[in-house]
């Protein structure tokens, strides 16, 4: 059979997953009465909880006699590791622009990685029959976009259509008849080229692993991309290393194909198919299977290195144990090197110490992935705020840029611009009028100055601002920048919070606990008006007498406290504060309990 191995790449919310169902759905790859949920290839709770594609899975189809293997891709920077390594699959992408946003900084990290390997892209106007769409200057910003990350003339002359993933229509002309996918199921087979390995089938049998999966009954499932030969079920081959070094020989249990949404077990791999592997037990991502004779490994492609790292630690508070069975940070370990093996974006490392680690990564998203990940699977975890990683060439430290890109309302755009190149040291890259009063602010800022920064972002544009934000690159460093303004109140008491008491205390700040809830020393129970630290009491009651006077029997009624999610209380804590994380709850702690401890180190540090 014919073949295509293509990549479907977009910024967060563009319509992907959405045309990636209409596709499964137009080729016949579904039974006519079978039930399929919305955005099928999202398959994880996370990825349907939050609406957006964090790992990369493979689908076919079969359209006139081709078959179209198709890669969903995620559309969020912080998971960028995971198209990186993808995109060596493949022999062509299809670029999904929305007509009202255009290219985002997703889009041109992606397309970037795609042009450098010489890809032609085919781009996908999405979502044209909306009202606000601009399908001539997104098309426009596009060819500028290829132009400035140096595309050849080739990669520049690319087809473009006009479509409605929702709708489940795409063709050449904007007014064309708008009837279903047939037109772009004909470009792809017109435009990707078939795999140029599919000539190497007399070769030795090679293949890179692109990524690592598990299944309950065959054990480790490596996928990726067979670069010569054809391997058989029952075939003995072995594993090389990036390097050369022989990890481990191996005998093929199962030979794994996609088809749909699933997959299905076949007898033989050929040349140019992206096919799922069983039998191994050392090898992982990256590494080359390949047969006995065969002794240079294939070349992986090189991923971008991270640039925020995190404390992973056990958690050591009064409540430890109580909600979640995972708790020594022998299991800790064990979890994160089993994630660093699968995703290629993350490093491990232990501290002196041996009780925490230092876990390095993209962003804050990426981490808080991993984070709720571990809590769902029974974890309890102490987390420290992120810190920004830097380097030193020629003597000079650097640290890592972001590019970001900001759509606000226009009466906000002041405020935003003051932040970013106030105190959190951005530069003004560009401004210019969205369309329906709306301002667009491209600015580089320092990755330090962006953590913490969404939600002060949310506050000053009352929720109506979006922010994208890419790596852009390294940069001398800037200097100190300011982190949180605002002190905490922290309890000083163990017991459960008594209403009474938190009804007496909103006037020191806003809370971040309710009535009844169980709290110990150090805990972080809201937010103070000052810059300083405030150790209260919630556990203070009412004094009862049986005298009666005017004010004494006030109704208690209390504001709704601040309930933060994992990202928000990851970027709100400072450096002597730690996030404990467990399977129910999310509290705020000093790092050092003990009132005396942390007095003693406040001290030492100034």
């Amino acid at each position: 059979m014919d073949l295509r191995n293509i990549a479907i790449i977009a910024h967060v919310d563009h319509g992907k997953t959405t045309l990636v169902d209409e596709l499964l759905k137009q080729s016949g790859a579904f039974r006519e009465n079978q039930a399929v949920s919305e955005r099928a290839m999202d398959s994880n709770d996370l990825e349907r909880e939050r609406g957006i594609t964090i790992f990369a899975k493979p689908t076919s189809v079969e359209w006139k006699g081709t078959r179209i293997n198709i890669v969903d891709t995620p559309g969020h920077a912080d998971f960028g590791g995971e198209v990186e390594r993808i995109l060596s699959m493949v022999d062509g992408v299809v670029l999904l622009v929305d007509a009202a946003e255009g290219p985002m900084p997703q889009t041109k990290f992606v397309t970037s990685k795609a042009l450098a390997l010489g890809l032609r892209p085919i781009v996908v106007l999405n979502k044209v029959d909306k009202p606000d769409a601009e399908p001539d200057r997104a098309l426009d910003e596009c060819f500028d976009l290829f132009a400035n990350l140096g595309a050849t003339d080739d990669q520049l002359d690319f087809p473009h259509m006009y479509a409605s993933g929702r709708s489940g229509w795409a063709d050449h002309e904007l007014d064309g008849p708008r009837k279903d996918l047939s037109a772009m199921f004909d470009l792809i087979v017109n435009h990707v080229p078939a795999p140029k390995q599919i000539n190497r089938q007399s070769e030795d049998f090679r293949m890179l692993a692109t990524t690592l999966g598990a299944d309950p009954f065959v054990g480790r499932l490596l996928t990726g991309r067979v670069e010569s030969g054809t391997l058989k079920v029952g075939a003995t081959v072995q594993a090389l290393s990036r390097v050369g070094q022989k990890i481990e020989q191996f005998r093929i249990t199962r030979i794994q194909a996609f088809r749909g949404l699933g997959t299905q077990d076949i007898e033989e791999a050929q040349a140019g198919d992206i096919v799922s592997l069983a039998g191994m037990t050392k090898a992982t991502v990256a590494d080359t299977i390949c047969a006995l004779a065969v002794d240079t490994p294939l070349e992986a492609q090189p991923i971008d290195p991270p640039t925020i790292t995190v404390t992973f630690g056990i958690n050591d508070s009064p409540l430890a144990g109580r909600e979640g069975k995972k708790v020594q940070s022998r299991v800790i370990r064990e979890r994160l090197h089993k994630e660093a093996e699968s995703n290629v974006a993350i490093k491990i490392s232990d501290t002196p110490g041996g009780e925490a680690f230092e876990v390095a990564g993209r962003g804050e998203l990426q981490m808080g992935v991993l984070i709720e990940n571990m809590r769902r699977e029974g974890f309890e975890l102490s987390i420290s705020r992120p810190q920004v990683l830097l380097r030193e060439e020629d003597g000079k430290k650097m640290e890592p840029i972001e590019e970001v890109t900001i759509d606000v309302d226009d009466e906000y755009s002041g405020a935003v611009i003051e932040k970013i190149t106030g105190p959190r040291k951005g530069e003004l890259v560009e401004m210019k009028p969205a369309g329906v009063g709306k301002t667009r602010i491209i600015a580089h800022v320092p990755s330090r100055g962006l953590i913490g920064y969404h939600g002060e972002f949310l506050t000053d544009t009352r929720g109506t601002g979006v922010l994208n934000r890419v790596f852009h690159g390294w940069a001398p460093h800037k200097g100190a920048i300011p982190g949180r303004r605002a002190g905490v109140l922290i309890s000083m008491e163990n017991g459960e919070a008594v209403a009474y008491a938190l009804w007496n205390l909103e006037d020191r700040g806003k809370m971040f606990i309710k009535p009844q809830e169980k709290i110990y020393t150090g805990m972080i129970i809201g937010e103070h008006n000052r810059e300083n630290d405030l150790e209260v009491n919630p556990l203070k009651g009412k004094k009862l007498t049986n005298v009666r006077a005017s004010g004494t029997d006030e109704a208690v009624r209390l504001t709704t406290p601040v309930i933060m999610t994992l990202e928000q209380a990851i970027a709100y804590v400072d450096d002597d504060e730690l996030v404990e994380v467990t399977p129910n709850s999310i509290r705020l702690r000093k790092r050092y309990l003990d009132p005396h401890e942390r007095k003693r180190k406040s001290k030492s540090t100034s």
